[in-house]
């Protein structure tokens, strides 16, 4: 499976932004995940389209929201009162995903840009 992401830019602290993920063809679970410059790529969200399972890190849970689209197999991240410290590169990929975290991810996207900042 091949991920497209889209939807990142510059927004302002308090802002939101909407990404997303374009898969072609079927996977069951997919997570988002982030990498700030210097730092490690970290898992941020994910969601089992057969379970409705989703998983949220503590640092956006209550702010970020993962949703699928099926008609058009399209994985969606809604990022609300975003902070600096989101500030990264988001990407996708296909991953086991249950409420308690995700496991080893696979075909990654090629990521999309966040920045926050005022």
């Amino acid at each position: 499976v091949q991920f497209v992401e889209s939807g990142g830019g510059l927004v302002q602290p308090g802002g939101s932004l909407r990404l997303s993920c374009v898969a072609s063809g079927f996977s069951y679970a997919v997570g988002w995940f982030r990498q700030a410059p210097g730092e490690e790529r970290l898992g941020v969200s994910c969601l089992n389209r057969a379970s409705g399972l989703s998983y949220y890190a503590d640092s956006v849970k209550g702010r970020f929201t993962i949703s699928i689209d099926n008609d058009r197999n399209t994985w969606h991240l809604q990022m609300d009162r975003l902070k600096p410290e989101d500030t990264a590169v988001y990407y996708c990929a296909a991953v086991p995903c249950d409420p308690q975290g995700m496991g080893v991810a696979r075909d990654w996207g090629q990521g999309t840009q966040v920045t926050v900042s005022s």
